[in-house]
């Protein structure tokens, strides 16, 4: 029997990833046209706490969809963590009749609310929103296509200045525990090595990759570092590799932040749309404590234990063997 849902909330928490709008416009929009009352909460958990939540209606989400972040805010929020923090949420969303709720997040969102629809009865449907794509149950998390996208621009941008000078950057960009943007970027930019928290890549073989390189009359060299790697950041590993090789005039930037920002690629607008629109309509159908995302090219269920226990995300081994025949 499905159940009779009146009032669907839907927030962002964690990170913010390109794309997080054109899923909040989803969501909105299609319980709406199901005649659900929608509400949105500010500051992700934070905003359940402190009964930051305000109706929404179609004309809320209005020319959103090609911004970047997030029109709900997002927050970290400890007092979330504490049955006295959860307590207060339920209360706030039990006042309004909230009876489904939408997160999209990462991990530390999924974990909040799994616990929360366990402990309250909360029916809750998760969206995949980070740019690192470390969510096990979808091949692509909503951010990941824009922060690529980003991270090959900037990258562009740096190889003419490196060829100019006969420079080496060292270019970090973000994955703590997940080299999906590295390894992509460094495919689709032509880097000469990328070092992955995944795969192990000693100073010994990065620095032959290199000298190789050098002795092929390469002008300039790129190397991908994640932020996660065993042996540092890109300064750490630049200050490593200088030491013993200074063949090239080596410089190190940081993308940082500049990854999670910008106006959400097509496919992030796409995937955005589709995963919000299939969020609403699983909890319209009785489903709960799950993550939609998108496999092959539909959109399925996975649950959010699963997401969670699975959340890490394999590389593709066709890739990473190109990482070494194309960079030659």
């Amino acid at each position: 029997m499905k159940p009779n849902i009146k009032n669907i909330a839907v927030l962002t928490s964690g990170g913010d990833a390109p794309g997080m709008n054109a899923c909040i416009r989803a969501v909105v929009r299609t319980g709406i046209y199901n005649g659900i009352n929608m509400f949105g909460v500010l500051q992700g958990y934070q905003g359940l706490i402190s009964n930051n939540i305000n109706p929404m209606d179609a004309r809320s989400v209005s020319n959103i969809i090609h911004l970047g972040g997030t029109i709900l805010k997002t927050a970290r929020c400890l007092e979330f963590k504490t049955d006295e923090g959860m307590a207060l949420a339920y209360e706030n969303m039990k006042a309004r009749d909230i009876d489904g709720l939408v997160v999209i997040g990462g991990d530390g969102t999924f974990t909040g609310a799994k616990r929360f629809g366990e402990k309250f009865g909360i029916r809750v449907m998760g969206v995949p929103g980070t740019i690192d794509n470390d969510l096990y149950g979808s091949d692509f998390t909503l951010g990941y296509d824009t922060a690529i996208n980003t991270v090959i621009e900037a990258i562009d941008k740096i190889r003419d200045t490196a060829d100019s000078h006969d420079r080496l950057f060292f270019i970090e960009v973000m994955g703590r525990d997940s080299g999906c943007i590295a390894l992509r970027s460094a495919i689709s930019s032509g880097a000469e090595a990328v070092l992955l928290p995944e795969k192990e890549t000693s100073l010994n073989e990065l620095i032959s990759m290199l000298e190789t390189g050098a002795s092929t009359k390469k002008t300039s060299s790129i190397v991908i570092v994640s932020e996660g790697h065993k042996d540092g950041g890109a300064y750490e590993v630049a200050k490593k590799v200088k030491e013993r090789f200074n063949h090239y005039d080596t410089k190190v930037t940081i993308l940082g932040h500049l990854q999670r920002g910008g106006s959400p690629s097509s496919f992030d607008r796409i995937l955005g749309s589709r995963l919000g629109f299939a969020a609403v309509n699983e909890l319209l159908k009785g489903n709960t404590m799950e993550m939609v995302g998108l496999r092959g090219n539909e959109v399925k269920t996975t649950s959010i234990e699963e997401a969670l226990t699975r959340h890490t995300f394999k590389l593709e081994s066709d890739l990473l063997e190109m990482t070494k025949v194309l960079s030659i």
